[in-house]
């Protein structure tokens, strides 16, 4: 065995075994956004970006003030309320999400305070294309605490 594959071996059974497998962004269907919510069971802070393992509520129900939030400007040329005006719930019936936030750096950017198990939030993001495959959400808008944080970018 060379020894630069040694390295590689040695470097890859070092990692958690909780690890998932990064999606790319393509995956995603930007075109329907998804309204999540419930209690944060699992948090995790590291790079590519933060995770969440979110357990929602038996009932999940649309807020009917959603279109009407106020969202923060930032960086990225993102039309926050068109965006929260077409989003809906999901069809499919899992009650556990993965919900990938923003990178680490991004995070501190915009202040978002650390968020701990069992912490309520709420979330506007994207899932995979035809809701297939594992239950994630990259998310767009982050609402935790009373506050909007806009994910995709830095704040203007």
């Amino acid at each position: 065995m060379s020894l630069q594959r040694r390295h590689v071996l040695i470097a890859a059974s070092a990692l958690p075994l909780g690890v998932h497998a990064h999606h790319g962004w393509s995956s995603f269907d930007a075109d329907r956004p998804l309204y999540l919510e419930g209690s944060v069971r699992k948090v995790r802070w590291q790079n590519p970006h933060a995770e969440l393992e979110l357990e929602l509520p038996a009932a999940l129900q649309l807020p009917a003030d959603l279109a009407q939030r106020a969202v923060p400007a930032q960086t990225a040329p993102v039309d926050g309320r068109a965006l929260l005006a077409k989003t809906v719930l999901p069809t499919r019936k899992d009650r556990i999400w993965e919900i990938e936030l923003a990178p680490l750096t991004r995070l501190q950017a915009w202040q978002v305070p650390e968020i701990k198990p069992g912490a309520a939030l709420s979330v506007v993001g994207f899932t995979l294309r035809d809701e297939k495959g594992v239950a994630v959400l990259r998310a767009e808008y982050l609402f935790v605490g009373g506050k909007a944080y806009g994910l995709r970018s830095s704040p203007a």
